[in-house]
């Protein structure tokens, strides 16, 4: 006998929104300005159905217009949800052209919703012998099930899919037929659909009647044996107890036919899906479509193409300071089975312009007379683009392998370098008045790499830069920026992967040496020649978005500076570090005896689903504990944290879990991320990352190590001068967002408490709960401080309310009174949300601009969060633009006065300095005059200096 055809439904808007609602923090926005979220996220969650189940047939099911029926039921079904999001909206339209192109069936009927669509497929499938896998994470669809009809439910994002049959519908629902959750969802209502249930009656209650009556029915015949209120109730609510019940009830006799000719997976038309995808800027999408459909031998040619990384380069060779390579991986299979030669060529070609496509001249330079001439004409240009090919990704330790050059589009030069360190320093001085001379631009995809590897070299590349990646991080923050997504956005053109010189990551991965001249010639020229194309086209964009000043006078300046930090790096003491590791150990073992005594029992700490059972089974701590997506109990810290207060085994567990993370992440981490050729940790500063203009640190990130706890601190008690003739400074703005949002909304009353020099909080806390400055209560201190930084990230007072002691009606009344306080406050936050709501950006005091697509939204959740950047962006942005201006200052400063001090780190409001003491005096002057002085506001900024044998102490 044949095994069992399966049939797979997809609930279409319930992975719509789904994807959407997971790019929420971070969406995904092309250069043409669209969100793809959506987009992504439902073909994200189609393709990885197909890729691990194989269906025979599968469908994808929409709803059109409503529910009719249960609207004339009941005028106010659905009344009460927001607006569907216009990027919802413009989504839906591009994924039905995707399963048209893909052969997939759209399945839907004017007047009826996606849920009796398939409920109506599903029992016409079972009848025919098919097993139906419905996918949503909609509960609704558990009346549906049967022992051939399941439920398909993804988990929380990339935590994969369970399937619910029967069994887990009984566990789930505690009922004996799923035909019962009906009864269930018609007892307790739902407020997503605006069905009201019975009053009073939750989800506990409705278990407990099902258990006892079997149905809805049986529940209004028996009200006598109901007590109290409850009987007053439901015997009150008797008709809408039975309307609830069905309109929680799915229909099967929509007009709508399963043909399972129809509904077979076929071959998608490859070139219709890739042409959308291009469209919306989908590159790893494509390939992972491509590697989806693909045969085995078809996925080696594809799994090539999906490199994701700053500047397009490997681990072997790059000109990047970031790479991850992303291969075909388990779960993938030949879906048709077929190997011809044709079908290979469909897949593998893309229709951008390539290097095999686009005509080109690409020459390798010879050594000797060649090499002259060449370098007497590179020094008649006026703007060059280079590129650097290495032997690695970290610039420390990289050697150059070779050095590409374009200055006019579709053509370039390649010079290789000789592995012997003699022969290639002798080469790099042929070049040395080329990157010294001050007339030539010189122009790279981010050219912080390609500077920090010739430094190796001592070669200082001077002149006028030009960076293609912080141009664009400039004219669009919340794209990516690597090369490759840049060039065939903007150019339509795919360039050679890396993965095709050298192979994937493993050890048999080739070092760029290994590649043939050829090879590395054509590879490296082209990025040269794209990235000099790119520097065409973002030229005229950036003075279009007004942030060309912006660009040449913070942004490339400051890749200089950050360079020089990453370069000089920071001593670290290990000795001391693998002390606090023994501490901590210690520290740890003493929480966790006391959690397990607490518990009566052992158990896995670290495991969410272990914790949960302990805390809100065993002991009960809360009446309804809240639970993830997966049915198991959330434990997360926001969770923990409001339990704190009042327990002290969830206290014991949050300082359990800060130790454990403060230790691996830092405490074990860091020592081996001593480079062992200068004895010095080396962080890398990404420019291009946070769209407020904030820097972010990598490699180590050390601007996450927390502060607010003692073993925290001590981490950075392990960063030491550079030896006993230095000692650290930190120089820290004191509150600086709060000076620039006193200074950008005017507030008067805020101006003068800083120019006054007051204790900002205490003064607020004055004059909010109306009493003298000297009889301000540390609580009160403490509430006006959680209001004053709350403000500008938009705090709620149910926000606020969990921050602090207050409830929630006493945090409103004090939001209100702070309003009322600062009234100029007030009107700038209104003010700030109308530009961005007329202009669809807000500024900086420089011009940086964050876009925010979604302030005008009729989503409220979905505005709500674009409101608050409105706010928070000026703000912080402003605030990130500031220090970068000091940064710049100073480090020229200490340049031209050839001091031995060198800046070494910065960290949110903080900028770290390695200070030869001699120059100690000088050096304070310096920075807190040049930081004080970075940007005049009508506020003072303000600047605490400290030093000491170490981070902490300086701190």
């Amino acid at each position: 006998m044949s095994e069992q055809k399966r049939l797979f439904l997809v609930d279409a808007y319930a992975l719509i929104f789904r994807g959407y609602y997971a790019f929420i923090k971070n969406p995904r926005i092309n250069s043409k300005g669209v969100d793809t979220s959506a987009i992504m996220g439902f073909m994200n969650s189609l393709l990885d159905v197909i890729k691990r189940e194989r269906p025979d047939h599968l469908a994808v099911c929409f709803d059109k217009g409503g529910s009719v029926d249960r609207v004339e039921m009941f005028e106010a079904y659905k009344a009460n949800r927001d607006e569907t999001p216009e990027a919802i909206k413009v989504a839906v339209p591009y994924i039905q052209d995707i399963l048209k192109a893909m052969h997939i069936p759209i399945m839907v009927k004017e007047g009826y919703e996606a849920d009796d669509v398939i409920g109506t497929l599903s029992k016409q499938a079972e009848k025919e012998g098919y097993k139906t896998y419905m996918v949503t994470p909609d509960k609704d669809f558990a009346q549906l099930v049967s022992e051939n009809i399941f439920m398909y439910r993804p988990k929380s994002f990339g935590g994969g899919y369970e399937t619910w049959g029967i069994p887990e519908v009984q566990k789930k629902f505690e009922v004996e037929r799923p035909e019962q959750v009906i009864d269930f969802l018609g007892m307790m209502g739902d407020s997503s659909d605006n069905i009201p249930g019975l009053p009073g009656v939750g989800e506990k209650t409705a278990k407990k009647f099902i258990a006892a009556y079997g149905s809805m029915e049986g529940l209004l015949a028996n009200t006598h044996e109901l007590k109290g209120k409850m009987k007053e109730k439901v015997e009150a609510s008797k008709e809408l107890g039975m309307l609830s019940k069905e309109l929680a009830r799915i229909m099967l006799d929509v007009p709508v036919k399963f043909d399972a000719k129809d509904f077979e997976l076929d071959h998608p038309d490859i070139d219709k899906v890739k042409a959308i995808f291009q469209d919306l800027e989908f590159r790893r999408l494509t390939d992972n479509f491509l590697k989806t459909f693909a045969t085995q031998e078809e996925k080696t040619d594809v799994a090539s193409s999906d490199l994701s990384h700053q500047n397009k380069k490997s681990p072997s060779s790059s000109s990047s300071s970031s790479s991850s390579s992303k291969s075909a991986g388990a779960g993938q299979f030949s879906l048709f089975g077929t190997d011809s030669s044709e079908e290979i060529e469909t897949v593998s070609e893309y229709t951008r312009k390539t290097a095999k496509t686009t005509s080109h001249f690409y020459q390798s330079i010879a050594s000797g007379m060649a090499t002259k001439l060449f370098i007497k004409n590179l020094m008649q240009q006026t703007s060059v683009c280079f590129d650097t090919e290495t032997t690695g990704i970290n610039p420390i330790t990289a050697e150059l392998v070779g050095i590409a050059f374009s200055w006019e589009v579709g053509k370039g030069f390649y010079m290789p370098f000789p592995e012997n360190r003699d022969e290639a320093q002798e080469l790099i001085e042929q070049l040395r008045p080329f990157f010294e001379n001050e007339s030539i631009e010189k122009i790279g995809q981010n050219l912080k790499y390609d500077i920090k590897v010739l430094a190796k070299y001592n070669v200082e590349v001077k002149g006028k830069l030009f960076d293609t990646m912080l141009a664009h991080y400039l004219i669009n923050p919340d794209m990516r920026h690597n090369m490759d997504v840049l060039a065939e956005t903007y150019l339509n053109y795919t360039p050679i992967s890396i993965t095709e010189l050298i192979g994937k990551k493993g050890k048999n991965q080739l070092s760029m040496r290994e590649v043939p001249l050829d090879k590395q010639t054509e590879y490296a020229v082209e990025d040269a020649d794209i990235t000099l194309q790119l520097k065409e086209h973002f030229e005229k964009e950036l003075g279009e978005a007004n942030t060309q000043k912006l660009f040449d006078e913070i942004e490339i300046p400051l890749l200089r500076v950050l360079a020089a930090m990453e370069l000089e790096g920071i001593n670290l003491d290990t000795a001391f570090l693998n002390s606090l590791s023994e501490a901590l150990n210690n520290d740890i073992a003493t929480l966790e005896t006391n959690i397990y005594k607490a518990a009566g029992e052992e158990f896995n700490i670290a495991s969410p689903k272990q914790l949960g059972v302990i805390l809100f089974e065993k002991l009960k701590l809360v009446d309804k504990p809240k639970k993830t997506k997966t049915g198991q109990y959330a434990t997360s810290e926001d969770i923990l944290s409001y339990l704190a207060k009042d327990h002290e085994i969830i206290r014991n567990i949050l300082e359990y879990r800060g130790l454990a993370k403060l230790k691996s992440t830092y405490v074990d981490a860091l020592p081996q991320q001593v480079e062992p050729t200068t004895g010095r940790v080396h962080t890398d500063y990404m420019q291009a990352v946070a769209a407020t203009g904030r820097l972010s640190s990598n490699n180590p990130n050390l601007q996450n190590i927390p502060i607010r706890t003692e073993r925290g601190r001590q981490v950075r008690k392990a960063f030491v001068p550079r030896n006993e003739n230095y000692t650290l400074l930190a120089a820290d703005y004191s509150q600086i967002e709060l000076r620039v949002i006193a200074a950008l909304s005017e507030e008067e009353t805020m101006i003068n408490a800083f120019k006054n020099g007051e204790d900002i909080h205490a003064s607020t806390a004055s004059k909010v709960f109306n009493v003298p400055l000297s009889e301000v209560t540390r609580e009160q201190r403490s509430n006006a401080k959680t209001v004053n930084f709350g403000i500008i990230y938009g705090v709620s007072a149910f926000g606020l309310s969990n921050q602090t002691d207050l409830n929630r009606t006493e945090a409103k009344a004090l939001i209100d009174t702070y309003y009322e306080t600062y009234p100029k406050l007030k009107a700038y936050i209104s003010k700030q949300v109308d530009f961005a709501r007329d202009n669809g950006y807000v500024e900086t005091v420089l011009g940086r601009r964050r876009y925010l697509k979604d302030i005008n939204s009729r989503n409220a959740v979905v505005r709500g969060a674009a409101e608050r950047n409105a706010v928070n962006a000026p703000i912080q942005g402003s605030a990130a633009d500031i220090i970068k201006i000091a940064m710049i200052n100073i480090y020229n400063k200490l340049q031209e006065g050839n001091f031995k001090t060198k800046m070494l780190l910065q960290v949110h409001d903080e900028l770290v300095f390695d200070v030869y003491k001699p120059e100690l005096d000088a050096i304070k002057n310096l920075v807190k005059t040049e930081m004080e002085n970075a940007y005049k506001l009508n506020v003072p900024l303000d600047v605490d200096l400290d030093i000491g044998d170490n981070w902490l102490e300086a701190h």
